[in-house]
């Protein structure tokens, strides 16, 4: 779930209220009651530090909200874009003046939407969930899908931060109450299969990650996941929490967390092949090949092994014997061999012995690339090493002496 997400820390502390007082201290305006409300005094785009307000009145709930418009245009063009936090002057101004318009006429659901908006924007999470409920409750069957949109985004940053705190209890309610309100949001879907799945309910999960898939359907993930959800009786509640967890840290950038969590979840179910295939492959990104070649070797052995993880078996089995950068190395320089470039696959199979000394393929295939260059005295080097460090290979021989002959 993607992956490369970035969750905007809140700065202030969040308060789960009941219904009833939140809906009474909502009545009340986060400014405090006065019968004059700040207006700043004109500020540009290209304005460092805003003008101090001058304290007027407002005619009427209209003007609050057109300052309340205006403070925000004039915070979007002054703050570097993704840095919107309430603490800005301008943008804390502006909440002022979208608090003051709805003290004044509470029940116009467009001034709700502003405020709420407003705190969606700043990160203000808690603020905003909150304001986002009493314009519902205002706004009924009219409330608009942008609302719901905006309202989707504020549930799932406080799932994700209760996930983060290992609530899921708490993050399976904000993700409920998410697809109540924003019915379409398919990130609120995928983290709600998520939490269920690593709270031991498969079966809701695959509901969950196939609505996600449904609503979103570049999102290969959510789609992995309802497959994996439909499989976990397989395995066991243990081996299918153990996998989501860590393929969360994956997704996190956790990569020697994700290979442990992987590890544990195929050993407790051997023939759970996505684990093995994830442990296999981060402990190839992490540079352990015998990590890497206990999975794919596990892997190989299970239904539905594919010509990908055979190739990934070989690669990790070289990697134990002769170092895995050399067997990438190896394979990144016979790539290129097979696309006719000799020249760059001559310095890749290089750089393989150099990585390894010992590796007698690199060293055959240099001399292989020497040679059709028909730089003989140079292959017939290559190919000596070759033989004298694995005497069977009968080709590296052959053309060792096509090589000497030449010379």
């Amino acid at each position: 779930m993607g992956a490369g997400r970035v969750i905007p820390p809140e700065v202030h502390p969040m308060r789960f209220l009941t219904p009833l007082t939140l809906l009474s201290l909502l009545l009340v305006p986060a400014v405090q009651a006065q019968t004059t409300v700040p207006i700043p005094a004109a500020t540009t785009a290209q304005a460092t530090t805003p003008a101090t307000p001058a304290q007027v009145s407002y005619r009427d709930a209209a003007q609050a909200a057109a300052q309340a418009r205006t403070l925000a245009e004039q915070a979007r063009a002054q703050y570097p874009a993704g840095s919107a936090s309430i603490d800005q002057t301008l943008w804390r101004q502006a909440a002022e003046a979208a608090e003051a318009a709805v003290r004044l006429e509470p029940g116009n659901s467009e001034y709700l939407a502003l405020r709420a908006d407003i705190y969606t924007t700043t990160g203000f999470w808690s603020r905003a969930l909150s304001s986002w409920q009493v314009y519902f409750a205002a706004a009924g069957t009219q409330a608009t899908p942008q609302a719901r949109a905006a309202a989707g985004q504020v549930y799932y940053n406080l799932a994700y931060a209760a996930y983060t705190r290992q609530d899921l209890p708490g993050a399976a309610q904000l993700l409920d109450e998410c697809l109540n309100v924003a019915p379409e949001d398919a990130q609120c879907a995928a983290w709600a299969g998520r939490v269920a799945l690593e709270s031991g309910d498969p079966a809701r999960a695959q509901t969950l990650y196939a609505r996600a898939a449904q609503l979103n359907p570049q999102d290969r993930t959510a789609s992995y996941f309802a497959q994996v959800s439909a499989r976990a009786s397989q395995y066991g509640a243990a081996a299918t929490r153990a996998f989501s967890q860590a393929y969360a840290d994956l997704d996190a950038g956790r990569k020697a967390e994700a290979l442990r969590g992987f590890q544990a979840a195929a050993q407790q179910a051997p023939t759970f092949a996505e684990a093995w295939r994830e442990a296999g492959r981060v402990a190839l990104d992490l540079g352990d090949a015998q990590a890497a070649h206990t999975a794919y070797t596990a892997l190989s052995r299970l239904p539905g092994a594919t010509a990908s993880d055979a190739y990934n078996l070989s690669l990790s089995a070289e990697g134990t014997q002769y170092t895995l950068q050399a067997a990438q190395l190896f394979r990144q320089g016979y790539n290129l061999y097979t696309a006719s470039n000799r020249s760059g696959a001559e310095t890749v199979f290089r750089q393989a012995t150099q990585s390894s000394p010992s590796y007698a393929k690199a060293w055959s295939w240099l001399g292989r690339v020497q040679y059709e260059a028909g730089r003989y005295a140079d292959a017939a080097q290559s190919y000596a090493r070759a033989v004298e460090l694995n005497p069977a290979d009968s080709a590296a021989a052959h053309f060792l002496r096509l090589s000497r002959a030449r010379l």
